[in-house]
């Protein structure tokens, strides 16, 4: 009974824990949903441009529309794993934001990371991904691009990594998915 009483207050305090988490974003899928968590302190313009289209409501209607897997980048010699998302209305993007590196921010690719897609440095806009396990060589001095500069990472998934994993096991045609996985709405918990 002692063992029961002492594991009750753990969980109430882990329950309390965890609601009173700040910065706690949902994405609403189709399929389910993927909670995750934003570092507005170590990366404040990911998070700003990220939650100003959040706000607006810009991803309702969006899609997860990119899978990354270890079998679908054959011309690639550096592989990662991630899924991406994006809104199409392009017209409604604000344009891009300033690179931040992550050897600034401290926040690197693991498992479950949320960070801006790109193209060159200081072309991210709406576009965004998710990390299937760790991914070093998207961090600052990786060789996934040869810029090496690495993405600006600014979230981290705290739930829904089934989700994310379901998502990337879709069928795919080269890197994209052939039924892509609606985004019925983003918002922040808190």
């Amino acid at each position: 009974m002692k063992h029961l009483s002492l594991l009750f207050w753990v969980l109430i305090i882990a329950g309390t824990t965890c609601l009173g988490q700040k910065n706690v974003h949902v994405i609403e899928t189709e399929i389910g949903d993927i909670v995750f968590k934003t570092y507005p302190k170590k990366s404040p313009i990911a998070v700003k441009n990220f939650e100003k289209y959040e706000q607006k409501g810009d991803f309702e209607g969006a899609s997860f529309y990119r899978v990354v897997r270890m079998d679908n980048q054959p011309n690639d010699s550096i592989r990662i794993e991630v899924i991406q998302g994006n809104f199409t209305a392009n017209e409604n993007s604000e344009g891009p934001i300033p690179h931040v590196t992550n050897d600034k921010t401290g926040i690197l690719h693991k498992d479950g990371a949320v960070s801006m897609a790109r193209g060159k440095p200081g072309t991210a806009s709406v576009a965004f991904f998710i990390c299937i396990n760790d991914q070093p060589e998207l961090d600052f001095g990786g060789k996934r691009n040869p810029d090496g500069q690495g993405f600006d990472a600014f979230g981290q998934v705290i739930s829904g990594m089934d989700i994310v994993r379901k998502i990337q096991s879709g069928q795919t045609e080269q890197q994209t998915l052939k039924s892509p996985i609606k985004i019925t709405r983003i918002y922040k918990k808190n």
